[in-house]
């Protein structure tokens, strides 16, 4: 008898790996599956079957993204054991495999927007009390030595009434960089709070969707688009420099990537841009479609096709202090209007150990030694006087204007950071991830289980109570 013909399976097994049923939020056993050039998750929950989400639309990206995953660092103390295991045990247990590099502190859930996109799902609410907030600061500063980099968000932190004195409190304990997360109206409306704001100086991160008011009302429920723009103009005016984050939302606004990054370089007040995918938690606008999704390689092949190829996909690199599928970044050279992505003129991957178990690199010291090989000289840059003699006629780079001392003004950075929900949740990613949210009562919680697992519903009630008392 003739052997019958097998079939073959229309997918590639890459790997397995825990995730969560979309329906009953139980964590499941996951396949991670390669098909038609994208990477999917395909699970199975015993009470609701099967369930597929897009991961990655750049299959080759992702394969390649694995030579990028570093050892973590442990942080000097975690403040739970291990009882039930990931994700069950977060504050950090023993086995998280990184460190705190962001911590996040919500000072507030309250805010003076109600956009119908929030992971936070924040419109009324609570402050927490300034002591407690310094509180978590010094447990955040015992359990990381030196932390380099600390986020108050919220909510709308401008709103909360002693920002300044919170910011004050986060530069006091010799935190680096102090950021503000804001959707801007305070910024636009008070021109004299940002120059307050200007003293403790803080980075401003600023929520910015894009240049159309037809963005803002799918995606924050009013036109926001000259308040973004008088924002940023009293940052400007102060003294003050922001990131611009834009949540990417599929056939809202993943036609603008282009042009706000076009916008982000002609404003004197922006020195780089976030783009983050949208993730389906607390409010999100739209239908949930988990298999159309826009994901990180979404964004960096529509930017290189809106941009004209000013950044191309080869300009990134996964960054290698969470896991390589959490977040891609690009840097690049500005001068006189001429950009220059610095892997066009450096072999990148030897630079890369400055990232290594950090979320933020001090351009202005640790990439000197990028343009000490951009020049191709043997100068030593660690000395605070003019570039004078610095140039490079073999990739067109002139530093001779170069004042060192406002280095950070010439380097503009793009990072494309994707968040995790119901649908594309995947432990391995969760137990790298090195953006963790600082809790009232001392625990550090990864971002994204903070958002989708109940650790930020468990926050409210217990401070919900406090204040019942």
């Amino acid at each position: 008898m003739k052997d019958a013909e097998k079939a073959t399976r229309p997918h590639v097994f890459h790997g397995i790996t825990r995730s969560m049923c979309p329906e009953c939020r139980k964590i499941v056993d996951a396949q991670v599956l390669i098909r038609n050039g994208a990477v999917y998750l395909r699970k199975y929950c015993l009470e609701h079957g099967w369930h597929e989400a897009l991961i990655s639309s750049d299959a080759d990206w992702h394969v390649r993204s694995v030579a990028y995953n570093k050892p973590g660092a442990l942080p000097l103390t975690t403040a739970t054991p291990v009882k039930q295991g990931c994700p069950d045990d977060c504050g950090l247990c023993p086995e998280h495999q990184q460190h705190t590099c962001l911590g996040l502190i919500e000072i507030t859930t309250r805010c003076n927007l109600t956009c119908p996109t929030c992971f936070a799902d924040s419109g009324e609410g609570y402050d927490l009390r300034l002591e407690q907030v310094e509180a978590m600061l010094d447990r955040f500063v015992a359990a990381e030595g030196n932390p380099e980099v600390v986020q108050l968000s919220g909510g709308e932190p401008t709103i909360h009434p002693q920002i300044l004195q919170i910011v004050a409190a986060a530069r006091s304990r010799g935190i680096p960089h102090v950021m503000v997360n804001t959707n801007g109206v305070r910024l636009a409306q008070e021109p004299d709070f940002v120059r307050r704001l200007a003293e403790h100086g803080p980075t401003i991160y600023l929520q910015f969707d894009g240049l159309h008011d037809s963005t803002y009302r799918t995606l924050r429920g009013s036109n926001l688009i000259d308040i973004k723009r008088r924002a940023l103009d009293n940052l400007a005016e102060a003294g003050l420099y922001a990131n611009l984050v834009t949540t990417v939302a599929r056939d809202v606004n993943d036609g603008e990537l282009g042009d706000i990054l076009r916008f982000g370089l002609e404003h004197p007040a922006v020195l780089g841009l976030c783009y983050q995918p949208l993730s389906y938690a607390g409010r999100h606008a739209g239908e949930v479609d988990p298999l159309r999704r826009t994901t990180v390689t979404d964004v960096l092949h529509r930017l290189e096709e809106q941009s004209g190829g000013l950044f191309k996909v080869s300009d990134f690199r996964p960054v290698p202090c969470p896991h390589p599928d959490c977040s891609a970044c690009a840097y690049a050279y500005v001068h006189e209007g001429e950009v220059t992505p610095i892997s066009r003129v450096v072999d990148v991957d030897e630079y890369l150990d400055l990232a290594v178990n950090r979320t933020v690199v001090d351009i202005s010291n640790e990439l000197r030694p990028v343009l000490e090989a951009l020049s191709g000289m043997a100068a030593v840059m660690g000395v605070e006087k003019a570039a004078s003699a610095l140039s490079c006629a073999a990739c067109g780079i002139d530093l001779s204007a170069l004042d060192i001392r406002n280095l950070h003004e010439r380097f503009f950075m793009i990072q494309v950071h994707g968040f995790m929900d119901e649908y594309n949740f995947d432990l391995e990613r969760l137990m790298k991830c090195c953006i963790h949210q600082l809790l009232p009562d001392g625990r550090a919680v990864p971002f994204c289980a903070y958002n989708i697992l109940g650790y930020r519903e468990e926050v409210r009630r217990e401070q919900e109570a406090l204040r019942d008392r």
